[in-house]
């Protein structure tokens, strides 16, 4: 049985504002906190609800250093359970859970990949009854034959034995002959690729914690603008009622992939259509705060559920409760300037006033914000001398 308070590692890069409203969530519901990153831990270590920061290496190549880390820090933090910040670190710590002496928060190896795999996600939501834009390997025949506009996504952000350190993002592109360049980096990379059709419609996510047959603490969002524009996490979200018929559809995905935990299944819903599902994220993600915020600390139940202790009750989201990433909403009003420069940032300054979730800044825990700042101040002085 687990002891009190109960403990958690979190490990991921040190910039995740996902892993951030996580740290306060968890901290927030008695928990103990460590983050273990590459470097210095970055605005999460600034948390008040950071107690410790551990130094854990990025998991590449035969993952040894990775591995060393995490055992070294659940060690030293006597920490219960572990997470990841990232697909990357998630997918690891499903495939090494064995070499951990701490309960590993992601499904297994085999069921990881499947879920983080562009192709098998597409095939399994199709399957169970779910639109998805048309997705195909990006080998050279596909490449021949491809007409329009085209997303270059990497086939999973992580696998075994991969070198590259840092995730690609998928990007747009006119026409196949634009993305072609992209496509070559990425296989040179030591990266699968596939293709996908874009979808002119508005990005939302289905939310919550899954017990294998139930999706629970369902939080459902819709985006209003994303930063990188236009494929980039959201940078401003609103929650909405959940849409039950969608929920179906998303219970009988995850049941047929083996998933358990907490998961942000992504769609992009075209007018007068159907929601598309794009993505799957069995981690924090970007915008972890506006969940918590509509009510529903699912950082700490997800724990709860890893350790069999008794979940706490996990009603559906608020709806109408803002989300704002600041810097990447006041960047995309630079870039999108809809209706003109002026009446976009004045836009993207009325949702920072709220009343909104915010990703970093927190009156209760500024020490992050802070940071941020400093970091920031810091790289300019540098680029100027």
């Amino acid at each position: 049985m687990p002891t009190s308070p109960l403990r958690a590692l979190v490990v991921s890069s040190s910039r995740t504002r996902g892993v951030l409203a996580a740290a306060r969530a968890l901290g927030g519901s008695g928990w103990t906190v460590g983050i273990g990153t590459p470097d210095d831990g970055g605005m999460v270590a600034a948390s008040r609800w950071c107690s410790r920061h551990h130094h854990v290496p990025r998991p590449r190549g035969d993952c040894r250093e990775f591995i060393d880390g995490v055992r070294a820090a659940i060690r030293d933090g006597g920490y219960e359970v572990v997470f990841g910040g990232g697909d990357d670190w998630a997918a690891a710590l499903g495939m090494y859970a064995d070499e951990l002496d701490a309960h590993v928060a992601h499904p297994a190896a085999d069921v990881m990949m499947r879920a983080l795999d562009k192709e098998e996600l597409v095939a399994r939501a199709k399957a169970n009854g779910l639109a998805t834009p048309h997705t195909v390997h990006a080998d050279d025949a596909a490449m021949a034959y491809w007409t329009g506009p085209v997303f270059v996504k990497c086939r999973t952000h992580w696998f075994p034995g991969q070198e590259h350190r840092e995730r690609i993002e998928a990007r747009a592109f006119p026409d196949i002959d634009a993305a072609s360049a992209q496509v070559r980096q990425l296989r040179d990379a030591g990266f699968d690729v596939v293709l996908q059709a874009p979808i002119a419609g508005r990005l939302s996510a289905l939310i919550g914690l899954f017990d294998g047959t139930r999706l629970r603490g369902r939080v459902q969002q819709t985006t209003f603008g994303s930063w990188p524009t236009p494929a980039g996490p959201s940078a401003r979200a609103e929650t909405e009622p959940v849409d039950e018929y969608l929920v179906e559809g998303v219970e009988a995905m995850l049941a047929d992939i083996g998933w358990q935990g907490l998961v942000e299944v992504q769609f992009v819903t075209p007018a007068g259509g159907l929601p598309h599902v794009i993505d799957l994220n069995g981690r924090f993600y970007g915008s972890m705060a506006l969940a918590i915020g509509a009510g529903v600390n699912l950082p700490d139940a997800w724990g709860r559920q890893v350790l069999g202790l008794p979940l706490p009750d996990l009603p559906d989201g608020e709806p109408g409760v803002r989300y704002v990433w600041g810097a990447g909403d006041l960047r995309r009003a630079v870039t999108e300037r809809r209706g003109g420069l002026a009446r976009d940032v004045a836009s993207s300054v009325g949702w920072l006033l709220g009343p909104s979730v915010t990703s970093v800044f927190d009156v209760r825990d500024p020490a992050p914000t802070m940071h941020l700042v400093t970091a920031r101040l810091r790289r300019a002085v540098d680029t100027t001398q």
